[in-house]
């Protein structure tokens, strides 16, 4: 059974940071692609980021471009999200999600697997 398990979440205040990690159990990841997914309240899951099998291709969403970066540790089973300059309209649960055919998907149906995701909370 593959599970994904998202950490690094919390309440920061704007312009600060946070890391997410996304450790995958049950499955090696090391050849899928990995995305990140936000929701807010009331909102449709958003597209954040992803990354590629072996890290070297990435894709972000305009609004986190230059902000964001995404990352991953195949030896730990592990994909990172680095979060800078956090914006109150960002507030949201952040959900990692894997790709097995390892296509750098923008849309969540695309994903096989997901966490249950990791609150962020951004105070003004």
């Amino acid at each position: 059974q593959v599970q994904l398990v998202e950490s690094g979440g919390g309440l920061v205040q704007a312009g600060g940071s946070l890391r997410l990690a996304c450790v995958a159990r049950g499955r090696i990841i090391s050849s899928d692609a990995v995305g990140w997914f936000r929701q807010a309240r009331g909102k449709e899951r958003e597209f954040v980021a992803a990354i590629d099998w072996i890290g070297r291709n990435t894709k972000y969403a305009d609004s986190v471009k230059g902000r964001f970066a995404i990352s991953r540790d195949n030896a730990r089973n592990t994909v990172y999200l680095q979060m800078n300059s956090l914006r109150p309209e960002e507030t949201a649960t952040y959900y990692c999600g894997v790709d097995v055919t390892s296509v750098l998907y923008t849309t969540f149906p695309d994903y096989e697997y997901w966490g249950q995701g990791t609150q962020v909370t951004v105070s003004s």
